[in-house]
């Protein structure tokens, strides 16, 4: 498989806060995932498997890791990384006083100790016509890609490049990415770390402030 840049990868994480916290992880999530195909930046996320409920029985995950790719993707990551301050009534205990949530955003430096091997009969891939910013670059003909890892759901999309063939290459190393975080995401070696990153959430001086159930950002 060819080498393609690698990804840079944030942890985004509730901490040890109440469901709240776990609700306005989903929020953050989203956000980036929104502002990051505005941007023409691939994003994936790999949710962490342990989850709660919040009061309409949804799986709220406690924690997840995202995966960015492409060459504004630092400076992307630099404008989430810190505490993330969601101002809300609480939407799992109606009455509660309480109104303000925290969200960390950290940096992960662990990389994935080997790719995960990948068998070809497991993915199916979908074309379509690669949007967003690009400019003269952008595709105009269906050479985006979306390898889709049927036994785990695991998705990558691949719009870098104007070869189809390469765009297929590209998302794939992703996928197997992908899989290798979900698989070390909690192994001894990368959990001491991560678990202190959890316990360094700091509740307060928000690097970035949402409002409402809405998730609007405060300015």
């Amino acid at each position: 498989m060819n080498n393609f840049p690698a990804s840079l990868r944030l942890l985004v994480t509730s901490g040890n806060g109440p469901t709240e916290c776990k609700v306005a992880v989903r929020h953050v999530l989203k956000k980036i995932s929104d502002e990051a195909d505005d941007r023409g930046i691939n994003c994936e996320i790999v949710f962490d498997k342990a989850t709660g409920k919040s009061a309409h029985g949804e799986n709220l995950p406690a924690s997840a890791i995202v995966l960015l790719y492409g060459d504004c993707a630092k400076a992307f990551a630099n404008r989430w990384l810190g505490t993330i301050q969601w101002i809300s009534p609480s939407t799992s205990r109606p009455g509660h006083r309480r109104q303000n949530w925290f969200v960390g955003v950290f940096n992960i430096d662990h990389q994935p100790d080997l790719p995960q091997e990948i068998e070809p009969s497991d993915v199916k891939f979908e074309t379509f016509r690669a949007g967003g910013p690009g400019g003269q670059h952008q595709n105009t003909t269906d050479s985006a890609v979306r390898a889709i890892h049927q036994p785990t759901g695991l998705t990558a999309i691949a719009r870098d490049q104007r070869s189809q063939h390469r765009n297929k290459q590209l998302a794939l190393q992703r996928l197997s990415e992908q899989l290798s975080v979900q698989h070390s995401l909690f192994h001894a070696g990368a959990q001491r770390d991560e678990n202190l990153k959890h316990h360094q959430l700091e509740r307060g001086n928000p690097v970035r402030c949402f409002k409402g159930e809405r998730f609007i950002e405060k300015l």
